[in-house]
């Protein structure tokens, strides 16, 4: 597997990797997020341009490789995963384990945090075994809270939702 920085001929084949990626919501009655628009490429290149945008490639894998995505931001001292997604050809395979693992290596030692829904297997079930913690309300940073807020805002708290925590390794 091959994870590196993205390139700006590759964004429209992350938004069609991301909406590959949600499609399984619509099995669990989540139709709203199974078809909520992918990031914009404006979204996607803007964060390009930080530096704070990874690829995942499989060699020999189906169709063109591009196995994954994951996109990140500084959000009060963590490395704050925004979106990860791994296309439904590549399931199972650790890449967005690998993912992750690369965002932390190239955080610089800091914690991740990123927020999910609590109750979907693909999501905080999964980070957790990947060694995140739930955050109790009083844990939040203020960016957290203002993270959340807006996902209320765009009513993603139809679903039970948390923000989790991983400590920096070492």
């Amino acid at each position: 597997m091959i994870i590196r920085p993205a390139r700006e001929s590759e964004l429209p084949a992350l938004r069609s990797l991301e909406s590959a990626a949600g499609a399984p919501f619509h099995d669990i009655g989540m139709t709203a997020v199974a078809e909520d628009e992918p990031p914009a490429l404006g979204v996607l290149a803007a964060s390009l341009r930080a530096g704070r945008l990874l690829v995942a490639y499989e060699e020999g894998g189906p169709g063109d490789g591009l196995a994954g995505y994951l996109m990140w931001e500084p959000v009060d001292g963590a490395t704050h995963i925004e979106q990860v997604s791994v296309a439904p050809a590549y399931a199972h395979r650790r890449i967005g384990q690998a993912l992750i693992d690369r965002a932390a290596a190239d955080g610089g030692g800091r914690p991740l945090t990123l927020t999910t829904f609590r109750d979907v297997p693909w999501n905080a079930p999964y980070y957790a075994r990947l060694g995140f913690r739930p955050l109790a309300d009083t844990e939040l940073t203020p960016g957290l809270r203002a993270i959340r807020a807006h996902e209320a805002e765009l009513g993603l708290d139809r679903w039970p939702r948390l923000c989790m925590r991983r400590e920096a390794a070492g």
